[in-house]
């Protein structure tokens, strides 16, 4: 699941949807990707209950689980050595 959630392209949607539910045509507009591609690109979250779906017709809104996507990045070792490396480099280049 964490590969799925840092891809670049699932991460911007999810920024996105951290502050809140978006519908699907200001994500097209933002993102530029289609609908169909956000869809895609966030079957595997939706599947998993990261991110919930609403459809009222035409329009679907996209709302990001937020209590449980923390759960799985402070829950994740590797998530934590990342950012442990990311911490000591950017010391090291300071």
């Amino acid at each position: 699941m964490l590969d799925t959630l840092v891809d670049p392209d699932v991460s911007s949607i999810l920024l996105e949807l951290e502050n809140g539910s978006k519908n699907s045509s200001y994500l097209t507009e933002k993102l530029k990707f289609t609908d169909n591609e956000i869809h895609n690109k966030l079957s595997y979250v939706i599947q998993h209950d990261f991110v919930k779906i609403n459809k009222i017709g035409n329009e679907t809104t996209f709302t990001a689980n937020q209590e449980k996507l923390d759960k799985i990045m402070e829950s994740d070792e590797n998530f934590s050595g990342v950012v442990d490396g990311l911490t000591e480099l950017d010391s090291f280049l300071n």
